[in-house]
């Protein structure tokens, strides 16, 4: 995966729903089949698979035609010896019989994903293998494959699969992705090929993207059936040679017929799996509900909006609203880099809680930290007899929610819009905003004189950043 930074927290269908799922898709579905077919006269050769003469009675059962159906017989079979539907009895007789763990398909959800994710291993596996007839071509005189006249690296060409995979979930569950909806082909291609600080691509760029969708197009081809992926191929008439006439005729603008691909939610779950082994924090909503309010807010301090709104309902959804609302507010104090945003997290919270949190929230009108939220919160919902605030609650109240904004999104237009707001709206703003008693308060000033567009408002935000700085002993 390109991108080192956190990922996002991905949105899991129901371990039940995901369950059903996985017993659907083509490839466990075949495998479970042919593991109840298997006989007494059911042989497999040295390797474990199906001896040739048995496949056409293997496709047959599984009603596949076509050029295709050996294949697809003898895919199904691996699966099955793989995930232990079936068990090799005697390996010099080739004697099989049905594996213990054929049962974990009529077994809990846990259990079925735990059999398709072993399927999945084993696609992914077939996805980093040469074609066939490759490797029947690379085969030396001893019968081994000579991977150096293939130009294949096994360990190279998984890295890359799982590097394509990789970005395919990270685009999937950014804020900014296309969600559940599909990725071109050439996109996912390119994340790999080209570099990130790259204007104009080369041609021998171009070219090494083009060579990656053929191989990607195969791929995924072969991972579709596992139920990872939903994807529509390349179009072959784009692989056809010049001087064909072409069979109809084609948008050459539709970015579809390049090939276009999406995770399922059940390949978001394997793809999470897949990550969480290899050490990747891959968090998922819901991870926190059972947690502390502390934990909460601190975790869903890089959680896009929307993620972070799902993760607090479910918090909510095992607590009681009241007593949900004072540990909160709790969790909210602190005068570290990190308190500005959990009071932020909080505040979103809160407003999820509803009415029933209006006494949490009166017992803390006095608190230094807290006292600004808790007016802004009963304000906004119309109770009466809430307490005017001090010009120095305001104050460090408007320090506080700058600086949770800045962790929260950085220098955005948004941000950039309060600042002038603020600037516009106190004509003596930094005047008085240098003295406020809030650890960020430097900081946010000096965010303020990177954001605003005015030279001399710029200045007069930098000249109070210097005065607070020094008051603060910085």
């Amino acid at each position: 995966m390109s991108d080192s930074s956190p990922l996002p927290p991905v949105r899991l269908h129901p371990e039940a729903e995901l369950a059903r799922d996985a017993l659907s898709t083509p490839l466990l579905a075949r495998a479970a089949r042919l593991a109840r077919w298997a006989g007494e006269d059911t042989r497999v050769d040295a390797g474990g698979g199906l001896v040739e003469e048995q496949l056409p009675a293997a496709a047959a059962h599984l009603g596949l035609t076509g050029d295709e159906a050996a294949a697809h017989a003898s895919e199904a079979w691996r699966v099955a010896v793989d995930t232990g539907l079936v068990e090799i009895v005697d390996e010099e007789e080739g004697t099989v019989a049905t594996g213990a763990d054929l049962a974990l398909l009529s077994g809990s959800p846990q259990d079925v994903l735990g059999v398709w994710t072993t399927a999945l291993e084993t696609a992914l596996a077939d996805a980093s293998v040469p074609d066939l007839d490759d490797l029947v071509d690379a085969l030396d005189e001893r019968g081994e494959v000579d991977f150096a006249s293939l130009d294949w690296d096994p360990e190279a060409e998984q890295e890359f699969l799982d590097g394509v995979l990789g970005n395919l979930y990270l685009l999937t569950v950014s804020a900014d992705g296309p969600g559940d909806g599909p990725v071109p082909l050439p996109a996912l291609a390119a994340s790999m090929i080209v570099p990130s600080d790259m204007g104009e691509p080369t041609n021998d760029v171009l070219e090494q993207v083009s060579d990656a969708m053929m191989r990607l197009d195969d791929q995924f081809r072969i991972l579709e059936p596992v139920g990872i992926v939903e994807y529509q191929p390349v179009d072959e008439a784009l692989m056809a040679d010049a001087d064909e006439e072409p069979a109809a005729v084609v948008d050459e603008t539709d970015v579809s017929r390049y090939g276009m691909v999406r995770l399922t939610p059940l390949g978001l779950y394997g793809l999470r799996s897949r990550l969480l082994e290899a050490g990747i924090p891959a968090p998922a909503v819901g991870d926190l509900a059972d947690k502390g309010a502390d934990v909460l807010l601190d975790g869903t301090g890089a959680f896009p909006p929307s993620a972070a709104q799902a993760e607090t309902e479910q918090w909510l959804d095992r607590r009681e609203p009241l007593v949900a609302a004072r540990e909160l507010l709790a969790a909210a104090r602190g005068s570290d880099a990190g308190a500005p945003l959990r009071r932020l997290r909080c505040q979103q919270a809160l407003s999820l809680v509803g009415a029933v949190a209006e006494p949490a929230l009166r017992e803390v009108l006095d608190d230094a930290e807290l006292g600004g939220l808790a007016r802004v919160w009963l304000a906004e919902r119309g109770f009466g007899e809430v307490p005017a605030p001090s010009q120095d609650m305001v104050f460090w109240l408007t320090v506080d929610t700058i600086a949770a904004q800045l962790a929260a999104e950085g220098n955005s237009e948004e941000l950039q819009g309060l600042v002038e707001g603020l600037a516009q709206q106190h004509s003596g703003f930094f005047a008085a905003a240098w003295r406020v008693d809030h650890p960020a308060t430097a900081d946010v000033l000096e965010a303020m004189g990177r954001l605003h567009p005015d030279k001399k408002v710029a200045k007069e935000a930098r000249k109070a950043a210097f005065k607070a700085r020094s008051q603060q002993g910085g």
